[in-house]
């Protein structure tokens, strides 16, 4: 299963990458903000982990955007970010974030998240 990892932290994405690939998860491609991540999602691409706060197109523009695509409708998106607070996860979860992983986080983790939402990546 191929996953898109987009963080505009180049320590951010190498943390989820090796953290995937602990758990299991060797296909990545990454992206260093939603603009780029849009370009770069095709429909290969099964699950995402995107930041929140990025320069460019901001990892809540980039949800929304790929929601309105027919091939990105159904793609789980895992909202990675430091940001904690519940008004912040009601506004991404309204805008099409399938959940949300607070950093810093474990591989564990991150396993957990992903494992909820397997079924609707596998649809």
């Amino acid at each position: 299963m191929k996953f898109l990892v987009v963080d505009d932290s180049a320590t951010m994405r190498r943390i989820v990458v090796n953290s995937l690939q602990r758990i299991g998860f060797h296909d990545t491609v990454e992206a260093g903000d939603g603009l780029e991540a849009l370009a770069r999602f095709d429909s290969s691409v099964r699950f995402v982990i995107t930041d929140w706060t990025m320069p460019n197109m901001s990892g809540m523009e980039f949800t929304k955007a790929l929601r309105l695509r027919d091939d990105g409708r159904p793609v789980p998106v895992l909202m990675v970010t430091a940001r904690s607070a519940k008004e912040d996860i009601l506004v991404a979860m309204a805008a099409g974030v399938s959940n949300y992983l607070v950093k810093p986080f474990t591989p564990q983790a991150l396993k957990e998240k992903i494992d909820a939402l397997l079924p609707a990546a596998a649809a």
